[in-house]
């Protein structure tokens, strides 16, 4: 299948030109949209490009941006001094999309991995109603207690992160080596020029465990369809917490799936084989939600209606 590739940047509320990226199947309607929201220190366009490419085979229009401080945004090296702000900037641009003339009535779906679940979960937390669906791949609802420092460490960070955000002390593990099994992905993520190797800011860790922490705290409130995978042998994200959000979401519509052997990558990181088998399960299960959801016309007039609902 043909796939029409194309990138822009836009500008957030803070002045920051952000990248945008787009891959649409050449010679047909996409079945539905999918809006990507990429892990910690990674981007859209050369990480997560597989990604896409697969889901416009199987048939679906694939959303990306690269985050403020990430791949070929504006911003310093993997700085998040807010983790709203980012969420904000995700949310805005990918509901202007949604609302297109061309898309409307087309259904949507969020794909979120790793720190990119943490958005996903704020973006649905935003607008509850809005998405029809979530694909969370390892996502950061807990960062694993492998990777985290000791709680004394913790606390004086915090206190530091309001007088040096942007220093690069956090002690901690090589995430490249512990999140991508295949030697060959880990020397890629190396050589992408876009892709952040140093060690987390001050600022930056404290949001991620804020935001983590939150987020566990709430996994009862996510009420959207959810599929969430995740590697018996993660050790960057916690799958306990991925089981916790399948047993304690408030969703009727949820999956977990545990893949035995599995590391933290499941997209690009794994075996060819395995990566085979996430796709299965991603492609299969987004599919019957598709068609289901007769094209985006249920939720398009479940929408128009609530909304009629909201002004009478």
């Amino acid at each position: 299948m043909m796939i029409n590739y194309m990138q822009s940047f836009i500008k957030n509320t803070r002045g920051m030109k952000l990248f945008t990226c787009k891959w649409l199947p050449a010679s047909q309607e996409p079945k539905a949209l999918i809006f990507i929201c990429h892990g910690y220190a990674m981007e859209c366009s050369i990480t997560m490009n597989s990604t896409a490419r697969r889901l416009v085979k199987a048939g679906f229009g694939v959303y990306g941006m690269d985050y403020e401080g990430h791949g070929k945004s504006d911003g310093l090296g993997a700085y998040i001094p807010n983790f709203d702000h980012l969420v904000d900037d995700v949310s805005a641009h990918y509901t202007s999309i949604c609302e297109r003339e061309e898309n409307k009535g087309k259904m949507r779906f969020l794909l979120g991995e790793s720190m990119g679940g943490a958005v996903l979960l704020l973006l649905h937390r935003k607008k509850p109603e809005f998405w029809d669906g979530a694909v969370l791949v390892a996502p950061m609802c807990k960062i694993a207690e492998e990777m985290k420092p000791s709680p004394l460490v913790i606390s004086i960070l915090s206190k530091l992160s309001g007088v040096i955000p942007t220093w690069k002390i956090i002690p901690g593990q090589d995430i490249i080596e512990t999140a991508f099994k295949q030697p060959e992905i880990r020397k890629q993520v190396r050589e992408n020029p876009y892709c952040y190797k140093g060690r987390p800011r001050l600022k930056t860790a404290y949001e991620l465990l804020r935001v983590s922490t939150d987020l566990e705290k709430r996994l009862n409130e996510v009420s959207l369809p959810f599929l969430v995978l995740h590697g018996e042998d993660d050790k960057v994200t916690d799958k306990a917490v991925s089981r916790e959000l399948y047993e304690t979401a408030s969703s009727s519509d949820k999956t977990f799936k545990l893949y035995p052997g599995m590391w933290h990558g499941l997209l690009y990181g794994e075996t060819p084989e395995n990566i085979e088998i996430v796709f299965a399960d991603i492609i299969g299960w987004l599919d019957k939600r598709a068609s289901d959801g007769h094209g985006g016309f249920e939720s398009e007039l479940k929408r128009e209606n609530d909304a009629f609902q909201l002004k009478e």
